[in-house]
């Protein structure tokens, strides 16, 4: 009983104590944001005929759609162009300023806003990694995605050099923001905007007081109990939030797998034969042709996909193993993004595996592309920025206004 008492405690303290994988929420934050933002790009030029007022699945259709599933989606507010024009460019700008780690818990929020009113406004415009993108984009909220590699990791660097020369660091963009952002909350709550959208505006209007009471703690309280305890509730969110995350990719994989098993498509293998030969999938042809004419491939590819995707969650707990089948999915993904032209798909899927790659390779990764942007040319008279040694040392300050 000592002995599981004893783990029990190490356990907790383990949850309480420190935001667990700073590495992999990093890496996802960058792989989901990149991926939507990359998708808004590429989709600019028809973004009208997608999600705009007028186009085939107009206003009047998506207002049916939206009253009847109680989805959320800010375009549902105002009808115009303006407004479209208005949201679209707030999901791409949200999109690159989570991507590069500025005020994360605020972009976090912002982007998953955009996720939510694009897709719920033309449910008929996704391939599968869109409703990846939509659950992740809850989750990322939770997180505290931006301790590595990230605007708000530097930050925190030259705060704290800035403290121990005895020098005080205000923030000034923090309470701005958050007073600008809590405007326009109660604006369109008491417009009667967010009526039908409860949950979500219970969730906006809690870490709009989260933030705002985080603030408040850092920079009045006069003992540090309150600050720890406050750390320690953010940690357990974020840890629980990483660990659904964890489960989720997980549940993704063993349902489709199982799923497999269930039909005669994938034991014969023409589920991934046909789609070799549909005009829609075969953005290389030649490519397609070539892979589709041998058998062996094809046994290969669909047997390899089943049995990949039902042994995968029961392999966490084996790290070799699991890296392994882990480099075997990134790279069916990345074929599939190549063979059947859904680079996005396998984009999404891609950074919610990333999640589970080990953290001495992410760390290193990091080194890598830090001793790679050391190279590069230094503007004249700005030496680079100090860069953290480690996760750990990122961590950003306690007394401030969260990002």
């Amino acid at each position: 009983m000592t002995g599981l008492s004893l783990g029990v405690s190490r356990g907790i303290a383990r949850v309480t104590e420190a935001a667990l994988g700073p590495c992999q929420a990093a890496v996802i934050r960058i792989g989901f944001s990149g991926t939507w933002l990359l998708f808004l790009l590429r989709e600019l030029p028809h973004r009208q005929e997608m999600y705009g007022p007028d186009g085939p699945w107009n206003w009047d259709l998506a207002r049916q759609l939206t009253d009847d599933n109680g989805a959320f989606t800010a375009l549902m507010w105002f009808r115009g162009q303006f407004w479209f024009e208005t949201v679209y460019f707030l999901a791409v700008l949200s999109s690159l300023l989570l991507l590069l780690g500025w005020r994360t818990r605020t972009t976090s929020v912002l982007f998953m806003l955009g996720v939510l009113s694009l897709q719920n406004r033309s449910i008929f415009m996704g391939d599968g990694g869109d409703n990846v993108l939509h659950l992740m984009a809850l989750y990322l909220v939770f997180t505290r995605c931006g301790r590595v590699w990230s605007l708000d990791a530097r930050r925190a660097v030259r705060a704290r050099a800035a403290r121990a020369r005895g020098e005080r660091v205000p923030d000034r963009v923090g309470p701005v923001l958050w007073s600008v952002l809590g405007a326009a909350l109660i604006a369109v709550t008491f417009a009667g905007r967010t009526q039908g959208e409860w949950l979500v505006a219970a969730l906006l209007w809690c870490v709009w007081a989260a933030q705002g009471v985080y603030w408040l703690v850092g920079r009045r309280a006069r003992s540090a109990e309150p600050r720890v305890l406050l750390d320690v509730v953010g940690n357990i969110v974020h840890n629980a939030a990483l660990a659904v995350i964890m489960a989720e990719a997980c549940l993704i994989y063993a349902t489709a797998g199982w799923y497999k098993i269930q039909g005669s498509r994938w034991q014969d293998g023409t589920a991934v034969y046909y789609p070799l030969h549909l005009d829609y999938f075969s953005p290389w042809p030649a490519l397609a042709d070539l892979l589709s004419s041998s058998g062996t491939m094809m046994m290969l590819v669909t047997y390899g996909t089943v049995i990949v995707q039902v042994a995968f969650p029961f392999t966490l707990f084996h790290r070799r193993v699991k890296n392994v089948l882990l480099v075997a999915m990134m790279t069916e993904h990345a074929v599939i993004a190549v063979v059947l032209g859904l680079p996005f798909f396998s984009l999404a899927v891609i950074a919610a595996d990333a999640v589970f790659l080990p953290t001495p390779f992410l760390r290193g990764l990091g080194r890598a592309a830090a001793r790679a942007r050391a190279r590069l040319p230094r503007r004249a008279g700005r030496p680079l920025p100090e860069q953290p040694r480690s996760p750990e040392e990122s961590e950003p300050a306690r007394v401030g206004f969260p990002a």
